[in-house]
């Protein structure tokens, strides 16, 4: 995805990185590209970043959650659970490396480690705008949301059926006992009813008997 690594340099740019940045931004790319990715993969950084650039509006500092958007999910190993952490960690550095303020470095890594429960905060507009990027994936339309709950799925195929089933219903409950799944008035507006349909037919297809 070309516009993905151009979208990178002009992210980068702006927060003043020097060095290897075209290097970096291939180095993230391939992550997302890996082959044992199907939900988490460059689809869905590309997803997250355009609704970040739809939501930008209500964020502080846009291009750091730009760039915590490209981080969200650079380590992920469905049999790991401090995914979330080691992307901030290879954030925090790679940004380093790259000479960016360090300020700036550990704000994304913030926001990265706050998409582990997408818990943001009410004053915290960039962690609201990732996380609801991040969520935007529970409004889609009936066909991706269907590819999503295949990918994730299949990224999980070394669980068992029950187990996922049970793990499954319990994100998906805690995400729904919550009163609102977006923060910004935005995403409320467009998402919300779509969301809670699409996750309510998800439950009651986990949940129904045999």
């Amino acid at each position: 995805m070309r516009h993905l690594a151009e979208a990178w340099l002009r992210t980068a740019a702006r927060v003043g990185a020097r060095d290897d940045v075209a290097g970096a931004g291939a180095n993230l790319l391939s992550r997302y590209a890996d082959a044992g990715r199907h939900y988490h993969d460059l689809t869905h950084l590309d997803e997250v970043l355009r609704h970040v650039d739809e939501l930008a509006e209500f964020s502080r500092v846009p291009d750091v959650v730009r760039l915590a958007a490209w981080f969200h999910d650079a380590v992920y190993d469905p049999r790991a659970d401090d995914n979330e952490e080691s992307s901030a960690r290879l954030a925090e550095h790679m940004l380093t490396t790259l000479r960016v303020h360090d300020d700036v470095a550990a704000d994304v890594a913030r926001l990265v480690l706050l998409t582990a429960e997408h818990d943001a905060g009410d004053d915290d507009p960039d962690a609201a705008v990732l996380c609801d990027a991040d969520l935007a994936i529970l409004a889609a339309d009936e066909s991706r949301y269907a590819d999503y709950v295949a990918g994730v799925r299949a990224e999980y195929a070394h669980v068992p059926d029950d187990d996922f089933a049970r793990g499954r219903v319990a994100v998906l409950s805690h995400l729904m006992a919550q009163p609102s799944l977006f923060r910004t008035p935005s995403a409320r507006a467009s998402w919300e009813t779509t969301a809670r349909a699409n996750v309510t037919a998800e439950l009651a297809l986990l949940t129904q008997s045999p």
